[in-house]
């Protein structure tokens, strides 16, 4: 029978979300109802609030979540029930040609659940990234779901989800960062940091931090940066160079997303150097580089998307990393907070007092 469940909406653009019942339908044919333990507050679920990603109003919010598998709907073998999940939002096809080319995480036809989640008037939601899961039980794609080690605490790699796959991706999935490389990331907040922290798992001997926040470049060094440098204050090409010899970075993330910090990465690299914006821009944003400087500097100018991972090929491997005491999920952690203190750590979230709130179920 279809569940009645406490969730997190946005009922119009720019509003403050509420805490309201929520129909959870029976899973269908290739579906999973998950019980969420853990979701964690991220920059793209305030979009959503603000009307930035689409005007599909009303929104069931959250989606960097980890969770036990409920119930299974017909043909569903991914998983089963008691099975401990980490949710991701691109469950891959296996059938378009990204993923017959074996680059499944390019899936150009990834899916959600077929059926919607309800208010208890029949208000069709519209879950944030296909998930939704700042709720007590959710609904999504059984290929949503990757099964990881139940001993793992559900608070620090439910944030795999998302932002900490996101930069962990853009340095060593996308940027290719290998042993004795350096490194710059722009924009040390939770997806900066964990490309910083990613680099270093990976063994880059230089790993430099920018930003504009002293705060944020100390926290910085904790995941393992090994210089830090304020753009407010200090030129952030000329010191990234000075940093790595006179050269520039073999690898520069930008994880800002504004044409200013771009251009600071593009010109902060070495010759035949690697640019990965993982940063997200607005539709209206440009950049204007000479092409002589395109042509002439070589190397690659890349965009990640969600870390280029897959899933189910990344998220275990991560929590071993976890486990193993050599990935620090726990750091990115600020707090753990209830359902109904959402819309106070989206506040904290913008003024940059916290990496990750994370609502804990």
């Amino acid at each position: 029978m279809p569940q009645t469940v406490r969730g997190v909406v946005a009922l119009s653009k720019g509003a403050p979300v509420e805490v309201v019942d929520v129909v959870v339908p029976d899973p269908g044919p290739g579906e999973a109802v998950v019980a969420v333990q853990s979701c964690g507050v991220c920059h793209t679920d305030l979009h959503y609030r603000e009307g930035g990603i689409n005007d599909e109003f009303p929104f069931l919010l959250g989606h960097e979540a980890a969770g036990v598998v409920e119930a299974v709907g017909e043909g569903v073998t991914e998983v089963a029930p008691g099975d401990f999940v980490i949710l991701n939002w691109r469950a891959v096809c296996g059938q378009c040609r990204a993923c017959l080319k074996g680059k499944p995480w390019y899936c150009f036809n990834t899916h959600n659940a077929t059926q919607r989640m309800t208010l208890t008037d029949g208000t069709e939601l519209s879950p944030a990234l296909g998930i939704g899961a700042f709720i007590e039980k959710t609904l999504v794609a059984a290929g949503q779901c990757t099964k990881v080690d139940p001993e793992a605490d559900a608070a620090a790699v439910g944030l795999l989800g998302c932002g900490v796959m996101a930069g962990f991706g853009a340095a060593v999935n996308t940027g290719g960062v290998q042993r004795g490389d350096s490194v710059a990331v722009i924009g040390c907040g939770g997806v900066g940091n964990a490309a910083i922290a990613g680099a270093r798992t990976v063994g880059a001997t230089t790993i430099i931090a920018v930003d504009v926040d002293d705060a944020k470049l100390e926290t910085a060094r904790g995941f393992g940066a090994t210089h830090t440098v304020n753009g407010r204050s200090e030129d952030v090409v000329e010191r990234v160079r000075e940093l790595t010899g006179g050269f520039g970075a073999d690898v520069v993330v930008e994880a800002v997303g504004r044409p200013e910090t771009y251009e600071q990465a593009f010109y902060a690299r070495d010759l035949a150097g690697t640019v990965v914006l993982v940063g997200v821009p607005t539709p209206e944003q440009q950049v204007t580089l000479p092409m002589i400087e395109i042509f002439g500097r070589g190397g690659s100018l890349k965009s990640s998307w969600y870390g280029d991972c897959l899933p189910s090929r990344d998220f275990p491997m991560l929590v071993d990393l976890y486990r193993q005491g050599r990935f620090d999920l726990d750091g990115f952690v600020s707090e753990r907070i209830a359902l109904d203190e959402v819309e106070s750590a989206f506040e904290k979230m913008e003024r940059g007092e916290v990496l990750r709130s994370v609502v804990v179920l």
